[in-house]
Parts: structure tokens; sequence; C-alpha cells
């Protein structure tokens, strides 16, 4: 027989019955269901019985075709089958509201409010004074009247939909006037004029990038204007040689002319994050109060609520944007709406918001707290990783991240990780999706050959649980 041909393995796999019936296999069918249990039970047996043969295509190992490996190795079978495709993590990227990890993350009071709601039946379109069908709306529209300013509001799912309604409702068919400066692309490629064009309105330019005057707006008003328009540019900056018609200037001429003036804020906040030590962004109130007939923000990013965009104004342009049937489609849920509230009813209470609303808590963290956290991590991060890797606790920039305020940092501390010593291949690029195959994945940025791990969005709270999965990074 030739040396490099090796004969079948002789391996006697257990019986399907014997395994199901074993007492070890009893939790899983408690857990999984006989059914599910059973089918993965055959895969995992057809694999073993194929690797015993010599299959190219097998999977498994069997050299320990017990009843116990193999109940061993159904078991983390079914576990990985079953766990959530959306899983928590550690945010250490520097970035507080993230998009792709799920922006603001909600305070208490929120959550519990969330669980109630998934509990019970709900008043969601259900006047309990009246007895009557209700609009649910008014779940929320009194808190965002008097935090805003504004005499109706409506919710519906995110803010692109927001503008997409409202534009649809009062633009259809005929034009919006824009300045070029502010015909932003937010995330995903999605742009304000795509927003229009599918909303049915026509977009009207005024202005240069760079450059534009009160009397762009003013030559460009005709017969088929709908609307003014004031996009925020909220995830970029132009510096130089510029000039914007601030929003003071423009009403005067949207009331001259009858024609209602929009303003897209993006992000949007409440209040002033200036008496909180934050760089100032422009609030939903000042908004209104300096002339704009509608207004559309955010709840998930500095309002530091769920995912939904609000549109906050005049009441009889809202009562015409709730009645386009467009709005149905994009309505939110009772669970958002149960979340919502509870966001909003904090800041009654500004004095106490930095302290009860999650997203603001972040982003005002002073950096000593982070500079203790580090001095706390380093040495057991140094510990796990060996001598392949240098641990430093050195000053970051953290960002406030989803497009507020993206010329301004924050003073912050983390975990700087280089490679010790010259290797092949990439290190760090290695280290880094071994932190995202922990229990719970570490996300943090890799940038000037360094892995950084900002340390402003893990709490003293969560320190116990990711010091512990740290022995899973078996040194390099």
């Amino acid at each position: 027989m030739s040396a490099d041909i090796r004969p079948p393995r002789a391996v006697q796999l257990p019986a399907v019955h014997r395994v199901l019936s074993d007492a070890a296999c009893q939790p899983l069918i408690a857990q999984y269901g006989r059914e599910q249990t059973t089918a993965t039970l055959r895969a995992l047996l057809a694999e073993l019985r194929a690797c015993s043969l010599g299959a190219a295509s097998a999977t498994e190992d069997p050299a320990d075709a017990s009843i116990a490996a193999v109940t061993a190795r159904l078991a983390d079978r079914l576990e990985r089958a079953n766990r959530s495709a959306l899983r928590p993590v550690f945010n250490l990227t520097g970035t507080v509201l993230h998009t792709n990890l799920g922006r603001a993350l909600l305070p208490d009071s929120a959550v519990q409010a969330v669980a109630e709601a998934l509990r019970w039946p709900m008043n969601l379109e259900w006047d309990i004074d009246t007895g009557k069908r209700g609009d649910r709306d008014n779940l929320v529209e009194e808190l965002l009247r008097e935090l805003t300013g504004a005499e109706a509001a409506t919710v519906v799912n995110n803010n692109a939909a927001a503008v997409l309604l409202l534009l649809n409702t009062l633009a259809m068919g005929r034009e919006v006037i824009v300045s070029r400066g502010e015909l932003v692309e937010i995330g995903g490629a999605f742009r304000i004029p795509d927003i229009m064009t599918r909303a049915g309105a026509t977009l009207r330019e005024v202005g240069s990038t760079n450059r534009t005057h009160l009397a762009d707006y003013g030559n460009a008003i005709a017969a088929n204007t709908a609307l003014l328009m004031k996009v925020h540019c909220s995830n970029y900056a132009i510096t130089g040689f510029t000039k914007a018609v601030e929003l003071p200037d423009l009403a005067p001429l949207a009331r001259c002319n009858n024609i209602p003036l929009a303003v897209d804020l993006g992000s949007g906040t409440l209040v002033d994050l200036e008496q909180y030590g934050l760089p100032h962004e422009t609030t939903v109130r000042e908004t209104i109060a300096a002339g704009a007939d509608l207004v559309t923000f955010s709840g998930d990013k500095l309002l530091g609520g769920p995912q939904c965009g609000i549109i906050a104004g005049r009441a009889d342009l809202i009562a015409a944007i709730k009645r386009n049937p467009l709005k149905r489609a994009l309505r939110v849920g009772k669970l958002t709406l149960a979340a919502l509230e509870p966001v909003l009813a904090l800041y009654r209470a500004p004095d106490l918001l930095p302290e009860r609303l999650t997203t603001l808590r972040l982003l005002t963290r002073p950096a000593a707290a982070m500079r203790a956290l580090a001095a706390t991590l380093q040495p057991l991060l140094q510990q796990a990783l060996g001598e392949a890797y240098s641990v430093a606790t050195e000053p970051i920039l953290s960002q406030i991240g989803s497009g507020a305020l993206p010329v301004d940092q924050l003073p912050s501390h983390g975990l700087a990780i280089r490679a010790a010593r010259q290797t092949h291949g990439d290190p760090l690029g290695t280290l880094e999706k071994r932190l995202r195959s922990l229990p719970r994945p570490v996300i943090g940025r890799i940038a000037s050959d360094t892995l950084w791990l900002d340390l402003r969005c893990l709490e003293d709270a969560q320190l116990e649980l990711f010091a512990a999965q740290l022995k899973d990074l078996v040194p390099a």
C-alpha cells in the first residue's frame, strides 16, 4: 500500500436513539425541542461518519465518539445555531453615538417602559378617558410641544423618513429651494437630492458650494416654489471663504412670500449642551423661535432615545403631514413610543440630565475616569496578550458620532496596543479579530500602527465582565 494512502478509520458511532435517551441530552431536548435536537444530531453524526471514512469535506474530528463527546458537540452546535445575530458588544471605538453599533443607549427608565410594553396590551391608539380610538402621537406630542415650543409634532421611524414625509406632503410635484452647500450625504450613501426625488419634489439648488446669499433664495422663488429648506451640515464643515444665510434672515423672506420654511437638523438636541461643558449645537426650540415652520430631527442621536424621526412645528402643516397615507407606512410602534416618552420626560429636569440620560453621561464623562480605568486594565490586558504586544495607557480623542458636531472632539483616555516586534502578517489585524471573537465582542479601531481601545463607553459597572473574558485572549 502506498505510504500516503491511509485506510479509513473504524469508528463506532453511537446510534441516534442512544444519544437522545442519554441523561446528558435531556436538557438539550428541553431547551431546543426534540425535533431540532434530533435533526442537528443526525447532521452531526453524518459528518462524523464521513470523517471516519476520510471524506475530504468532513469538518468534525471523530477521535472521541463516545456518547458524552457527541453530546458535548451537539450542545455546542445547538448553542451556536440558536445564538442571536444581534449581540451586545463593548464599544471601545471612541465614537459614542456609533451608527453601526445602534447609536444611543437607553436610560433605565426607558428600558423598563419597553419591558412593560412587551408584557402587556397598551393604550397605543385607545383614549382611556373617552373609551374611543385615539392617536398614537398623542402619547408624546404634549411633551414635544413643551420641550420644543412647537404647536404640534408627529413621530415616524427615523429622520430620513421624517424628511421624506414632509417633502412628499408639502412639495410633491413642486420645487424646494436648498443651498448647494447643504446638499448633504448621510451614512449609507443616502443623499438629500435622492430623498427629494423619491418624495416627488424637485430640487432647486441656489448659491455655490461655499457661499450662498439671501438674494440667491429670493431670486429662485417662483410660482412653483413649495418650500424653502435648510439642512444642517451635521457630518462635515466647510471652512475658509464661506457664507450661509442664517435662519433669522431667511424666515422673513419665507413669510413675505407665504412659503413654509423647513429645517432638517439631522441629529437635533433639546437642550443647550454648553451648560454641560460640550460644544454648542442649535436646539430645536432655538430653530423654531428663529422662524422655522417645521423642524425634523432624530430621536436616537443627541436626544438619547430610541430610533425615530420627529417633525415639530406649525399645527396646520403637521395636520397635513399626518393625513398623508405615507404616514401609516412610516409610523412607529408601541415599543418606540414606550421608550421615547420616558426619555423626553427626563428633559423636564435638565439639572439631573447628565446622571440620568445615558448618552449625556457618556459624553460628559471626565477624562480622569477613563484614565483610572485604563490604569486598572493595562496590566490585565498585557498579561493576557503576552510578549507579542505592548499595551500602554494613553490620552485619546473621542467623538460624539452620528453626524453630531463633526469637528468637535472630547478628551478621553484608553489603551494603545502595538506589536512588540516585527512579525510577518498582520498582528494588529489578528488581535482585532480575536477581540471581536470574545464572548462579548470588543470593538476598537486601528490607526497609526496601533489598536486603540477608547474607554469612554466602558463604565465601571461593566469592568468585571470585560476583565473576566480577557483570559480567552490566548497569547500569540
